[in-house]
Formats: structure tokens, C-alpha cells, sequence
């Protein structure tokens, strides 16, 4: 046998032996398929410990004080499948300042006394001032992404729909951030 063909043979054998293997993958896929790998894990952690408030408690995790996390629309897709609170984009001092991880957007101050205190042009070369933030257009921020001038603002701000006593508890702990 010549050199050539010892060399067609191996690799002809090395073909083989390759597509026997995929097959032998792929059946055994096909039985065991990795549908218990895929699945999103949910997220459910303990009951909150640690936090001294209700407000606290949804300001670091997005979860109330009883374990109910609270439901929302829009927001980072990141926050869908993790999880997380307002401390995630904001920080855990308020101030934000940190683009938002996957976009451009950067979170604004969120402490309350920033919040209500007249904006200065100045500090807002590309966009309009609005008017300062009041205990209810903050509770409207918060669950319907809207500015204190009646703006939309960036879809990155999750949509948080949460109880009557959650957003109180949530307001009284930003003001805490000062």
C-alpha cells in the first residue's frame, strides 16, 4: 500500500469515527436533553434579613418585607432574569452616576433632598430642567417612569408596580439616603 492511501485511509477512518461520535452525541441528547440545565432558575431568596425597613428592604433587593418581589415592567432585561432593587442601578447611597450595565443610560441621584431641591440650568447642558420632585410626582416616577414636568422617562427606569404601603415605605427610606 502506498503512502497515499495509508493516509486517505486514516483520515477517512477519522471522518467516521467523528460522525459516529456526533451521532452517539446527538442521541444521547436527544433522550437526555439538557432541559434541566436550560431552565431559568428562579429567583426567590430568602425572606429579606438585615434591613432595618420595608423601604430598605425594597431599595436593596426589589422584594417587600413579607418576600413578595415587587412586580415591574420595563427596566434593564438583566433585572428580569436576576433581579434586584433600586440600589442595583442607583447604588446603594442613591447617588447613581454609573451607566446602567448594557446601556448608556446613567442613573441620576435618587436622595431625596436632591430630588426636591430647585435644578440649576446649569447642570443640565443637553437637556431641559424640570421642576423639582415632590413626595407624589416621586411615587409617579417610580411606578410610572414619569418626570415631575409630566416627561417619559428612559425606558432603563423599570415601571414598578407596587402597594399603597410599599412605595409609602420606599419613599420614607430615600429620604433616609440624605
Amino acid at each position: 500500500m502506498s503512502e497515499r492511501s495509508a493516509w486517505i485511509l486514516i483520515i477517512v477512518g477519522a471522518v467516521l469515527v467523528g460522525l459516529f461520535l456526533a451521532c452517539l452525541a446527538g442521541g444521547f441528547l436527544f433522550f437526555f436533553p439538557l432541559r434541566r440545565v436550560a431552565r431559568p432558575v428562579p429567583v426567590t431568596p430568602e425572606l429579606p434579613q438585615g434591613y432595618a425597613s420595608n423601604g430598605e428592604t425594597i431599595y436593596f433587593t426589589g422584594f417587600n418585607d413579607q418576600g413578595e418581589r415587587i412586580p415591574f415592567s420595563g427596566g434593564p432585561m438583566w433585572l428580569s432574569m436576576r433581579g434586584g432593587g433600586c440600589a442595583s442601578c442607583h447604588g446603594p447611597d442613591g447617588q447613581g452616576g454609573a451607566p446602567v450595565m448594557m446601556g448608556t443610560e446613567i442613573p441620576p441621584d435618587i436622595r431625596y433632598h436632591h430630588l426636591i431641591e430647585e435644578e440649576h440650568e446649569e447642570e443640565h447642558e443637553e437637556e431641559e430642567a424640570h421642576p423639582p420632585y415632590t413626595d407624589e410626582t416621586i411615587k409617579r416616577a417610580i411606578t410610572e417612569g414619569v418626570e415631575p414636568d409630566g416627561e417619559p422617562m428612559d425606558l432603563t427606569m423599570p415601571r414598578w408596580q407596587m402597594s399603597e404601603r410599599d412605595l409609602d415605605d420606599l419613599l420614607e427610606f430615600l429620604k433616609t439616603l440624605d
